[in-house]
């Protein structure tokens, strides 16, 4: 096997091993924080603290990886992230809110990294590849869907206080994933974008309509899929009393969801475009809101978030494929960490935004209130679209 190709399996395994933090504290976030929480409108927060902790990390990270090389930043965050699980189940044991939100915003920071590794795949082959790339490395996500729920399960009661436990387990897979990064071969970036001359200024760079569909594609993805996923167990569980079994598996579905379609979203892109695949992942979506509209029984909260998760596959991969038309190679640091940072900047308030509104507004309200979201990213692809018209009419 070339390093190349060991590089794509490399980020998979890793993937699967450290993408167990985001399924663990969506599956039990809430639910610890309904127990620990100082007010019921707080006991989503643990899941937002993931997610604002992913967004405050970005920068950072881009900048870390442009110093020092993707190698040890990646082996770096896996051990960093064992050591993050170890606190937070500390927290949970000794039942401090506080601390176990630190714990889980630090955990959140650790996926910063991971989310780099979809970029690493890209680097690692040719342009035509690229896509392919991304959406094996994301498949990881996929093994981490039922790793994430069962290690939080096995764990619920291996420590006095219940889920202390489940992550205690998850820094021994965050451990084993900095074992298989061991293997990971950094590789010079391929010229996916034509590298001509000095890095353009960020303003040039912010004014190119494909950049900001691309940024619209994953953040508006994001931003809706973590806007009500994040709701689901806390309506589904404490809400409307289905049980923990059933709400694991509606969670677990979901990311599975999210995942399984990369066995062949990079290849609809290839065939399709960008475009179409995001309009597709829009569609989607809109379904997603008329079936979790219809009622509260348990098929209801499956099958719309089946389709959260379908529709989140096809808005970010297909952002993550049309991103590098956006930069040179000597600006791909600055524009991905850009990219990253407004994505999980949408994704952390709408994180925060999900516990206030269920508990005071309700789930149809709840759902209702992405439709705005998406209305955005409709405007953004018309703009490009008109855009690549006007190119075309020129030329």
């Amino acid at each position: 096997m070339t390093a190349l190709g060991q590089n794509i399996w490399v980020l998979m395994i890793a993937s699967a091993l450290g993408m167990c933090v985001a399924p663990m504290v969506v599956f039990i976030g809430g639910i610890v924080g309904v127990g620990l929480a100082p007010d019921a409108s707080l006991a989503t927060l643990p899941v937002a603290a993931l997610v604002i902790g992913t967004a405050i990390a970005v920068v950072p990270v881009s900048r870390l990886m442009q110093v020092y090389g993707r190698r040890p930043v990646f082996i770096g965050n896996a051990l960093l992230t064992s050591l993050s699980a170890l606190a937070t189940s500390y927290a949970v044991n000794e039942q401090n809110f506080w601390l176990f939100v630190l714990g889980v915003a630090m955990l959140g920071g650790s996926l910063a990294v991971i989310q780099q590794f979809r970029f690493a795949a890209m680097e690692s082959v040719a342009q035509e590849q690229a896509p392919n790339a991304a959406s094996m490395v994301l498949l990881g996500g996929l093994i981490a869907a039922f790793l994430g729920p069962e290690l939080a399960h096995w764990g619920q009661f291996i420590l006095p206080q219940t889920f202390a436990g489940s992550f205690a387990l998850l820094a021994l897979a965050s451990l084993c994933s900095a074992i298989v990064l061991l293997r990971y071969q950094p590789v010079k970036a391929n010229t996916q974008v034509e590298d001509v001359g000095e890095q353009r200024a960020l303003s040039h760079i912010l004014s190119q309509p494909v950049l900001w569909v691309a940024i619209g594609a994953a953040g508006v993805g994001y931003a809706v899929m973590s806007y009500i996923m994040t709701a689901t167990p806390v309506s589904m569980h404490t809400l409307q009393g289905h049980s923990l079994v059933e709400t694991k598996w509606v969670i677990q579905s979901h990311i599975a969801a999210m995942f399984l379609p990369s066995f062949f979203s990079g290849r609809l892109i290839g065939r399709f475009g960008e475009f179409r695949i995001m309009v597709a992942g829009l569609v989607i979506y809109l379904a997603c809101l008329m079936v979790s509209l219809m009622g509260h029984a348990l098929m209801h909260y499956w099958l719309g978030l089946v389709l959260l998760g379908i529709g989140w596959n096809f808005l970010f991969v297909a952002g993550t494929a049309l991103l590098p038309r956006s930069y040179r190679n000597s600006e791909r640091f600055k524009v991905q960490g850009l990219n990253d940072f407004v994505v999980f900047s949408f994704q952390a308030v709408a994180s925060l935004s999900s516990g206030v509104v269920i508990y005071q507004f309700g789930w149809s309200v709840l759902v209702l209130l992405a439709l705005p979201l998406m209305l955005l990213q409709v405007l953004s692809l018309w703009v490009w679209r008109q855009t690549e018209r006007s190119v075309e009419v020129r030329t």
